[in-house]
């Protein structure tokens, strides 16, 4: 198994940046395919970012391409969120997932592992 816990969040207003972290333990960590997901309330859980193994692949969807950016750190066993040009419609809580599979889902339910979540809040 490997253990989640997300941090960075906070409260930013419109046009500002915010980088999450999300550090992982247990088994190796470049074993793993991690991925980030929100959730906004009333709402059901929405596919972020996706990054591959080795960090070499990454998928988005149309609603933060170019504004978000998915990275890895094997070394130190973390995967980090970049999120500029926030806007209010990206409030949410923000969770990493992980799973072992090579392929890359946007789907929630492709990922067995997932963080506690932390709260992102975009001001206008």
């Amino acid at each position: 198994q490997v253990q989640l816990v997300e941090s960075g969040g906070g409260l930013v207003q419109a046009g500002g940046s915010l980088r999450l972290s999300c550090a992982a333990s247990g088994r190796p960590f470049s074993w793993y395919a991690m991925a980030w997901f929100r959730q906004a309330p009333g709402k059901e859980r929405e596919f972020v970012a996706a990054i591959s193994r080795s960090g070499g692949s990454t998928y988005y969807p149309n609603s933060v391409k170019g504004r978000f950016t998915i990275s890895r750190d094997n070394g130190k066993n973390t995967v980090y969120l970049q999120m500029n040009s926030l806007k209010p419609e990206d409030t949410a809580v923000y969770y990493c997932a992980a799973d072992l599979s090579i392929a890359l889902s946007r789907e929630a339910s492709g990922y067995d592992y997932w963080g506690q979540g932390t709260q992102v809040t975009v001001s206008s």
